[in-house]
């Protein structure tokens, strides 16, 4: 069986005096999805949605990556002072690839602000910045400490559960927005112990939709966090099966 072939959107930075526009992605993202034993393809801000749509035909699934904030005012919230919004490029990108993508119910799994955008493009929220929002939470952007780390809550039973089971688990989650109200069709299975979001998985049998908060491509990940991605790998391993004998 050919391997699975995982789309990942990549950041963007617009020209600046002399130096050009460029599109880039953490090498940590595609080299998590070598190991699992998938082909990563990285997808330039297509503008085109009939381009974006051949393009999804070819994907097994798709890796929404982590970056810079979500402009919380493309979903009729006021931009907090605190927000560094993503390039205009990639967002319109981004959001147009989550949309195509919850449509056709491609496997996918968001990280970071990807986790977000799955969030937000499926009617849920964010908090626009934890210590104003939630003002008892835990530091979970640590100025001091750029590998900050923090404890784990995992749901039992969950694709996490799977991944990580019993003990004390620390992540690498850095950050100041994170899902408030949970997208329909969601549940909660990893929380920072004051109650933030760190992981949603979709609950229905007909997709697979996965989010984490932390950052398993990291270099400070752990060799259980690859597991994450060895996880995915199999779910879109198991979609395109589905796909086949119903064709």
């Amino acid at each position: 069986m050919s391997k699975p072939v995982i789309g990942l959107n990549a950041d963007y930075r617009a020209a600046n005096g002399d130096t050009p526009a460029f599109s880039y992605v953490g090498a940590g993202y595609y080299d998590a999805i070598l190991k699992a034993d998938a082909i990563p393809l990285v997808l330039p801000p297509l503008e085109e949605m009939d381009d974006l749509n051949q393009v999804l035909d070819l994907l097994d699934g798709v890796l929404l990556v982590g970056g810079a904030d979500l402009d919380p005012r493309r979903d009729g919230w006021m931009l907090h002072p605190t927000v560094r919004p993503l390039d205009p490029r990639r967002e319109v990108f981004d959001r147009a690839l989550a949309r195509l993508v919850c449509e056709r119910r491609i496997p996918v799994f968001g990280i970071g602000a990807g986790m977000q955008l799955l969030n937000v493009t499926l009617g849920g929220n964010l908090l626009l910045h934890i210590p104003e929002d939630r003002p008892d939470a835990l530091p979970h952007r640590d100025a001091l400490d750029p590998q900050h780390r923090h404890t784990l809550e995992i749901m039992p039973g969950s694709l996490l559960d799977r991944v990580y089971g019993d003990g004390e688990l620390r992540v690498n989650s850095r950050h100041h927005m994170a899902i408030d109200e949970l997208a329909d069709g969601f549940a909660v299975t990893a929380k920072c112990p004051d109650g933030i979001i760190e992981g949603i998985e979709y609950q229905g049998e007909d997709w697979f939709a996965l989010g984490t908060q932390f950052h398993p491509e990291a270099n400070t990940a752990s060799a259980l966090d690859m597991r994450i991605f060895e996880e995915f790998v199999i779910g879109t391993k198991e979609n395109a099966e589905a796909i086949r004998l119903v064709a």
